[in-house]
């Protein structure tokens, strides 16, 4: 349930929006390491880099220092501020930026590394972002994709007026990715799956049916506003999906779409 739409963004970057964000890193870091396999001294660069807890992870990993791009200047404030917290504000090179504009021409070509997680699911034309994660990279360098496919998401058994609430998305950009890297110029290695999902026994089943909930709450705006759903529908399908956490019955399936390619 996350879209651009008239260009605007449908995550806030309110406190409780930015400890949400902070707990989904939590849950899908430890997978993203396993995946990226950093050997050290990597030259990385991440696009839409939000509350950089994943890109401090990478600069612990590399033992370097990794670029972050990201637009919002109260997501860079809060992700300054959790660094300086945990003692490693030496790890991040931070910018104000748009993905889609990428780093400055001297900086491209490189890095070793160009990251993005959640980004394109955002962009009007994702292939403008990875052309220019692309350019930021050296020949040989490494472009990683992590995004969403809502194809894939099941809740079992199904809340009520679970699928109306995905009316009008565009939630398909996981299927993309190596497409997109193709499309762009680089040489597709690998895809996989990062498995995101819990059943009613495990602890992270009732955070992640909250991160649903806070994503569709905070999408009610745009679409009750722009008419997609009546107020009294997406009201009682936002209901039918908090009162699922307390299922005990209840599973989330769901994975996160992942490809990689080098850049020829």
């Amino acid at each position: 349930m996350s879209e651009r739409r008239s260009g605007s963004y449908l995550h806030g970057t309110t406190p409780d929006e930015q400890a949400r964000l902070s707990t989904l890193n939590d849950l899908l870091n430890r997978a993203t390491m396993r995946e990226l396999a950093l050997r050290g001294g990597e030259r990385i660069v991440d696009f839409g880099c939000g509350l950089c807890q994943l890109t401090r992870e990478m600069a612990r990993a590399a033992r370097t220092r990794v670029a972050g791009i990201e637009r919002s200047p109260q997501q860079i404030a809060e992700a300054r501020r959790q660094a300086k917290e945990a003692g490693e504000e030496a790890l991040l090179d931070l910018r104000q930026g748009d993905a889609q504009e990428g780093v400055p021409p001297g900086e491209e070509g490189s890095y070793d590394l160009a990251h993005a997680r959640f980004v394109l699911e955002h962009v009007p034309d994702p292939l403008v972002v990875v052309r220019t994660m692309m350019r930021a990279v050296r020949p040989g360098g490494r472009i990683v994709l992590q995004d969403d496919d809502h194809d894939i998401l099941r809740l079992w058994p199904e809340p009520g007026g679970m699928r109306v609430l995905w009316i009008g998305n565009d939630p398909y950009v996981g299927r993309r990715l190596v497409e997109l890297l193709h499309a762009a110029g680089a040489r597709p290695t690998r895809s996989t799956f990062l498995f995101f999902g819990a059943c009613a026994g495990e602890s992270t089943f009732a955070l992640l049916v909250d991160n649903m909930a806070s994503i569709v709450a905070g999408a009610r705006e745009a679409i009750v506003g722009d008419g997609l759903l009546p107020a009294s529908t997406f009201d009682a399908a936002l209901d039918e999906l908090r009162r699922f956490r307390d299922r005990p019955d209840g599973s989330i399936w769901y994975a996160v779409s992942w490809a990689e390619g080098t850049k020829p």
